[in-house]
């Protein structure tokens, strides 16, 4: 007689409302001992909610949560915890300036005698957690000082230390080089073995297939699919996603009949400090540049250059053939440039203020009745860009940190076209963002460069940047090393190739 397989959680027609409006209706989550389980969707889909009441950071308006086959009442993140449900967060919850083991034990310290913290003994048992997860760390260096997959570790490890024996990763691999992620892969299969649960929240189907046994998608807060990976092909999976199928989207299209022959910027020779040495090129009305090259290439420090972010100690910048000295991102601003930031919500907004303020915050000179601000163009102005870029949003008056990552990436793109740049540079502008937003936004770029705008564009996701570059500079050690049109670059190998220095 077969026995059915054990649940560590089971979540079963959970609902949740904010303001009267729908986030999840009716939504069932399983996630057995032992499992890697994907958990997929657009942003806005309900993901992040349907966590968080896992978290018990928000509270179900109806349904039942178990774990391990007993019904729990998840009021907040202490309950959570006594649960064994454990976050490993893509925006780091850890202090840089403490050792790895204090980040650890933070709030949840050793006692020994007469109540004070016994700091060998946290010592001992941080050291314990890193050699049973087969990971080599010095656990009295400062977090500040290591590379952030051992800040990711220290996540896990944070975890484990609170006896979880559920994890809930989201997007545990946005910040990690290659290496580091095939090393994040290995410690998961060992955690597997161990017992330990995981809900592996990711938009990188390469990632889902290589480590989840099974995916669900949410969509506009209802069950979409449940399927194990072997049982589904991506296809199937992004078809639930979006709730249709997708058009071909990265594939590129001759564009190079809209760009303009005259230069709107012109580098030569630009250096700062020890980040770029002698990088020269040129970029024309209504043409996509990519920057491609690996993690420290260079490619952020330019654009931050460009933007007056960094200050350029060598060589010279032209714009509209007009030698040009970048003080700073105001300066930059009033030439015609803006930056859409690589950390959206540490560089491109302000978390705690709400949506209608964050999109119009670079406009508000153009919105004063009279000497004062006027309110009704701000609102105004705010829903007319909240109906532009399709952000999914209940109140332009809510803080912008609650919306889904997506939306916020919507928010930032959308503030800084508010301005009208003639020189739009966006730096990773996919990242952390679900399938269909991401088609959005390359649409998005597309759309920008055929107003006659000109375009520099980084992503490390390849595809993209032969989806939508005309030409693509790529960059190793702050140098410029390769200049291609797109039609020169037979294939995505030959550009990885071309990144690796091979």
């Amino acid at each position: 007689m077969s026995t059915s397989p054990v649940l560590a959680v089971e979540m079963t027609d959970i609902t949740k409302a904010f303001n009267s409006v729908p986030v999840l209706r009716e939504v069932n989550f399983e996630l057995m001992v032992g499992e890697v389980h994907a958990l997929a969707g657009e942003n806005g889909a309900g993901k992040s909610t349907l966590m968080k009441i896992l978290q018990g950071v928000y509270q179900r308006d109806s349904g039942e949560v178990k774990v391990l086959g007993e019904v729990v009442s998840l009021t907040d993140t202490f309950a959570a915890r006594a649960a064994g449900i454990g976050m490993v967060f893509q925006e780091f919850s850890l202090i840089p300036t403490l050792t790895v083991w204090q980040n650890i034990f933070l709030t949840a310290e050793p006692l020994g005698k007469f109540g004070l913290i016994n700091d060998g003994l946290a010592r001992k048992k941080a050291q314990e957690i890193f050699d049973d997860m087969g990971v080599a760390v010095d656990v009295t260096a400062l977090l500040e000082h290591l590379p952030t997959a051992l800040w990711q570790l220290t996540e896990i490890a944070k975890a484990l230390a609170q006896n979880a024996r559920v994890l809930i990763m989201d997007e545990p691999t946005a910040s990690l080089a290659k290496h580091e992620t095939n090393a994040l892969f290995e410690l998961i299969e060992r955690l597997k073995a161990r017992g330990i649960s995981i809900i592996y929240i990711s938009h990188r189907m390469d990632e889902v297939y290589r480590v989840a046994d099974r995916i669900t998608v949410l969509r506009d807060g209802q069950n979409a699919l449940t399927a194990k990976l072997a049982d589904v092909t991506p296809a199937q999976i992004v078809a639930a996603i979006v709730g249709r199928e997708m058009s071909g989207n990265l594939t590129y299209e001759d564009r190079s009949a809209r760009i303009s022959k005259d230069a709107v910027l012109r580098v030569t020779g630009l250096g700062s400090g020890r980040r770029l040495s002698n990088i020269s090129f040129d970029l024309h009305r209504g043409e996509i540049l990519g920057l491609a090259g690996l993690m420290g290439s260079g490619r952020t420090e330019l654009v931050n250059t460009l933007f007056g972010i960094d200050r350029a100690h060598a060589g010279s910048v032209e714009i509209d053939g007009k030698n040009v000295s970048i003080r700073n991102p105001g300066h930059a601003i009033s030439l015609g440039l803006a930056l859409i930031p690589e950390d959206r919500r540490a560089q491109g907004l302000v978390l705690e203020h709400s949506v209608q303020e964050n999109l119009t915050l670079p406009l508000l000179d153009g919105l004063k009745g009279g000497l004062l601000l006027s309110t009704q163009k701000i609102v105004e102005r705010a829903r007319e860009m909240i109906a532009t870029f399709s952000i999914k949003v209940a109140d332009q008056r809510m803080p912008v940190a609650k919306l889904s990552g997506g939306n916020q990436q919507k928010v930032v793109i959308g503030k800084w076209l508010g301005t009208d740049p003639s020189i739009l540079m966006m730096d990773e502008p996919t990242a952390g963002v679900d399938i269909g937003t991401k088609q959005e936004i390359l649409a998005m770029v597309r759309e920008i460069a055929d107003d006659g705008k000109a375009v520099i564009l980084i992503s490390s996701e390849l595809p993209e940047l032969l989806s939508v570059s005309d030409r693509i500079l790529v960059l190793r050690d702050g140098e410029v090393v390769r200049n291609f049109l797109r039609a020169d670059i037979p294939s995505e190998e030959f550009l990885q190739l071309a990144v690796q220095g091979a």
